[in-house]
């Protein structure tokens, strides 16, 4: 690629904000130089308003996209996670390499506009619809790939070990036969994913959940990860039900097992975690490893609020992901994680801390997540700043959330005071992929999308 020479007037550098950085990028994509103070040189490309480092998507199941909207309706007497779940379950045995490709370009080309310039795919979709692999075992996480470069969105591809369908159930269900893995198969999955070596793909490894994969499986898969960088995610303790069921087969709580049983480090990254412990939460602080947040997905779903403040409160690594893709950017994401909290506390700005010279809400969990998507994506430098990719966001000034509104203040404004993406460009690897809040190829991807959907549904 061609490197990169660019001016910001504002940008958020060191988790706060500069005036007059000078950017440039080399040749790999990836930040050469950040300097803020600095004039715009006349050869330098300016950017059109002040600007933001990407955010990590730290949670994704692409799929679902081809889901969402679907679910708003109750026929019978209850309706909860399980539920939605195996109406889920009809799209996930339906969907074709091809079909997963245009669901998945489509989502990504949102996530980018939405502020999103790498997304983490927990992969558990291998098989042909009846249970069967494919002839190429990465076929269903090509197509994840393949959607990653039609839009240049950063991926991270985490192959799922998913082996029973609960704790009492040896053996996975029919709906779930497109899931089955082993943990050895796992790794090979993952070893393939890295053998293509895409410069914009790369690859860990996830557990479905301590419902889903027997102990010594995920013994098995802990330890061959040993001496390996790549990330570990795992759903935990998203639900009360996979609580009291862990409680009940094991002794303990999800969270609590797995801290005794498993080696937790900055690694591994715990996705949802709503129903935790304040024990649990040190445990996890202690250990160096995160915490996945997906706030939207989790008020879709009925899952419960998180204790935050006792999570802001410890070194754990915080970051927030999309899930099921009902919402699809990341200051959505915040507000929503944010406003859960005022609600439940009846008290404002919970997140902030003043005590600790961080009085902005959203400054405060922007930089949180902006250092914990990272690591959950595998990444060890991010932002702005020398050796990071060369990814940024610029906001768009005249967005209704935004005009007037204070330099100061923007990020506080983008959080909580504005609808909708407010984001002019995103660029990923020192490319512009999207320019006036609109990915470059965002009409034939909805076009390819909408086909995929029409017969998917009919």
């Amino acid at each position: 690629m061609t490197p990169a020479l660019l001016w910001a007037p504002r940008a958020w550098v060191g988790g706060r904000w500069a005036d007059e950085v000078l950017l440039r990028a080399d040749a790999r994509g990836h930040w050469a130089e950040v300097r803020p103070g600095t004039p715009a040189p006349p050869d330098a490309q300016r950017l059109p308003g002040p600007v933001l480092p990407g955010l990590v998507n730290a949670h994704s199941h692409a799929f679902q996209r081809a889901f969402a909207g679907l679910t708003e309706r109750r026929e019978g007497a209850h309706d909860d996670f399980w539920s939605w779940r195996d109406r889920m379950y009809g799209v996930a045995l339906r969907i074709s390499p091809a079909q997963l490709r245009a669901v998945a370009a489509q989502l990504y080309a949102e996530l980018l506009a939405g502020g999103h310039t790498q997304v983490c795919e927990f992969h558990y979709l291998h098989h042909a619809p009846d249970g069967t692999p494919y002839p190429d075992r990465l076929e269903m996480a090509r197509a994840l790939a393949q959607a990653a470069a039609d839009t240049g969105i950063g991926l991270t591809l985490l192959p799922v070990l998913y082996e029973r369908a609960g704790f009492a159930q040896p053996a996975l269900r029919p709906d779930q036969r497109r899931f089955a893995t082993t943990a050895d198969q796992v790794l090979a999955l993952r070893d393939g994913i890295r053998a293509w070596g895409l410069p914009r793909v790369q690859a860990g490894v996830a557990i479905h959940s301590l419902r889903a994969a027997a102990p010594a499986s995920i013994e098995r898969l802990a330890r061959a990860c040993d001496g390996d960088a790549g990330p570990i995610h795992i759903h935990i303790a998203e639900q009360t039900a996979e609580v009291d069921d862990c409680l009940s087969a094991t002794g303990l709580r999800p969270i609590e097992w797995l801290a005794r049983q498993q080696r937790l480090d900055a690694r591994w990254h715990l996705v949802h975690a709503t129903h935790a412990s304040a024990a649990e939460i040190d445990a996890v602080g202690a250990a160096g490893a995160g915490v996945v947040l997906c706030p939207s997905t989790e008020a879709d779903l009925g899952d419960g609020l998180c204790e935050l403040p006792h999570w802001l409160a410890t070194p754990t690594l915080l970051s927030v992901g999309t899930d099921s893709h009902v919402g699809r950017s990341w200051p959505h994401e915040l507000r929503l994680l944010e406003h859960g909290q005022r609600l439940r506390l009846r008290r404002r700005n919970v997140a902030a801390a003043p005590e600790q010279g961080q009085p902005s809400t959203a400054a405060r969990l922007f930089e949180r997540c902006l250092a914990g998507g990272a690591r959950a994506a595998g990444f060890d430098t991010w932002g702005l700043q020398a050796g990071a990719r060369a990814d940024l966001l610029v906001l768009e000034p005249a967005h209704p959330g935004l005009a007037g509104v204070p330099a100061a203040s923007q990020l506080d404004a983008l959080v909580f005071a504005t609808d909708g993406p407010a984001f002019a460009e995103t660029w990923v690897a020192g490319e512009r992929v999207v320019a006036a809040g609109r990915h470059g190829r965002a009409s034939s991807l909805q076009a390819a999308f909408t086909e995929a959907m029409d017969t998917l549904h009919g």
